[in-house]
């Protein structure tokens, strides 16, 4: 089977130009999310490039499982990104409301600039592998 991993990258960057999309657009809940996808992606994207498996979706434990941790400052901001998989979505993921209500600029700006953190290290990652 071959080892899709630039698959992984393309679409993770794809996905980031649609959270800066949905962030222009004034749909910062869905920016959050594409936000969230970019960087769970190529998380996945150099696992593979590793010659390894990975599943799920919290973008801060497929970074703590690779064979040479990130720095803390990118757990963390992973772990930001990871709270947007699902409230950002769903009109059941906060109290009340429906999920768009609880995003704005700032919540997507940010989460972008999380993303390409994370895509900015993966890259740097796979170009020293």
């Amino acid at each position: 089977m071959p080892n899709r991993w630039r698959n992984w990258l393309a679409q993770a960057e794809h996905d980031l130009g649609q959270a800066t999309a949905s962030h222009l657009d004034g749909r910062h809940d869905w920016s959050c999310f594409a936000a969230h996808q970019a960087a769970e992606k190529a998380v996945k994207a150099l696992h593979l490039a590793l010659g390894r498996e990975a599943w799920g979706h919290v973008t801060a434990r497929l970074l703590n499982e690779l064979p040479t941790p990130p720095p803390a400052e990118l757990i963390d901001r992973a772990r930001i990104l990871d709270n947007y998989y699902v409230p950002a979505r769903y009109p059941n993921g906060h109290v009340e409301g429906p999920a768009f209500e609880h995003y704005g600029s700032l919540h997507s700006s940010q989460a972008l600039d999380h993303a390409r953190a994370v895509i900015d290290f993966v890259r740097k990652a796979l170009a020293d592998a």
